[in-house]
């Protein structure tokens, strides 16, 4: 009897400790895991997708609904009523700057315009026998665009003359073609406008300049010889009388 409760102890025992042990995996078992956890990506992979689709496709929605409804560029207040959209603003004066400008940035400029004028005046009265003039108005406007805006894109070198030279020989290829009226100056103007774009060489000034031949009786004897005077040929003389103006702005203040 005592041998039989040993031995049946010695069994419990030994069942015990092959209980314990872990149980080492088989290859199925592997390999079933390594399928589990690809999928488990695969499904992430495939949620972190869809949710980057929504996004986009919301995204786009909403700049659909912005341009339909032309809500670019409007900002809501915090009093719930919308703000003037960017076309009123262009009808505001602008902001303040943080210094006036000086006695002497208003003075020079001022002075440049005059003495291109009166040097204008001056070469009319050798040029008048001749029936030709230097003093139009649209170095008037170019006056304003070197000396009161030297840095802006009209005031550069490249598109004052190429605006300049083009635009007079469009007013005269209009004129020859179409004869004076509504058609030549409209067509003249708008293919002024499309050379500019194109060369990129926008100039403002230069836009009147086919009206004027077109309008100018007086001019019509220089024919081609018109997209070299008055408009480019003033416009050299404007060009040194601004490299003085921007000398004295720098170097000379009060």
């Amino acid at each position: 009897m005592g041998t039989q409760l040993r031995a049946a102890s010695c069994c419990q025992h030994i069942n015990g400790l092959f209980s314990t042990v872990p149980t080492l995996s088989t290859p199925s078992t592997v390999s079933s895991l390594h399928s589990t956890d690809n999928l488990n990506r695969r499904q992430k992979g495939i949620l972190v997708l869809e949710k980057s689709v929504i996004g986009l496709s919301l995204k786009k929605e909403i700049r659909g609904r912005r341009r339909r409804f032309g809500i670019n560029g409007i900002v809501a207040s915090s009093n719930s009523n919308v703000a003037a959209a960017p076309f009123w603003d262009s009808w505001k004066p602008p902001q303040k700057a943080s210094s006036d400008p000086s006695l002497s940035d208003i003075l020079w400029p001022s002075a440049g315009a005059f003495v291109a004028m009166a040097i204008l005046g001056k070469i009319d009265q050798i040029l008048a026998p001749k029936g030709v003039s230097m003093t139009i108005a649209p170095l008037g406007a170019v006056c304003a665009v070197l000396f009161a805006s030297p840095s802006t894109p009209a005031a550069r070198k490249y598109n004052m003359f190429m605006a300049q030279i083009g635009c007079a020989a469009i007013g005269v290829v209009a004129f020859t073609l179409l004869g004076p009226g509504w058609l030549a100056r409209s067509t003249a103007l708008a293919a002024s406008i499309a050379f500019m774009i194109y060369a990129r060489a926008a100039h403002p000034p230069a836009a009147s300049l086919p009206l004027l031949f077109i309008d100018g009786v007086k001019l019509h004897s220089l024919n081609y010889w018109y997209a070299l005077f008055p408009g480019a040929a003033g416009c050299v003389v404007l060009c040194l009388i601004q490299e003085i103006v921007c000398y004295l702005k720098d170097n000379v203040k009060f």
